[in-house]
């Protein structure tokens, strides 16, 4: 890092930085070179660092009773694909915990998602199975 000299302008001095990083190759090897821009040619939305920082760290706007639902789609969506019963018994019960979680959450209205049966989860992953 240098010293702005003050006899240079502040628009040369940075161009001259610029030209002394690209010359050491301090740009060279950047992740994403060469891949187009994400969401480029997508409408502009005034909330896109948000959205994108919700995706990026796993979070969610949602309240959670209204978030459970969505993870128990998303979960038995996944289950129906799984290989061995027991992938399919963990993941249920991580369900089930996250389910406990939500109904005893105070933020948002509350939750009226009941945890699922896993033995019946199981029979029905198992029906799904033997009709591959």
């Amino acid at each position: 890092m240098h010293r702005k000299p003050p006899d240079q302008t502040w628009e040369s001095f940075v161009e001259e930085q610029i030209r002394e990083a690209q010359a050491a190759g301090e740009f060279d090897d950047l992740p994403g070179f060469g891949k187009p821009i994400p969401g480029l040619d997508e409408p502009y939305d005034e909330d896109w660092w948000l959205k994108d920082k919700l995706r990026r760290e796993n979070l969610s706007a949602l309240p959670p009773g209204l978030a459970i639902r969505l993870e128990v789609h998303r979960t038995l969506e996944r289950v129906w694909t799984l290989s061995r019963e027991p992938e399919v018994r963990d993941a249920v019960e991580s369900l089930n915990r996250k389910i406990r979680a939500a109904n005893s959450s105070l933020w948002g209205p509350p939750s009226t998602t009941m945890p699922l049966d896993i033995d019946h989860v199981v029979a029905q992953w198992r029906t799904r199975k033997a009709q591959q």
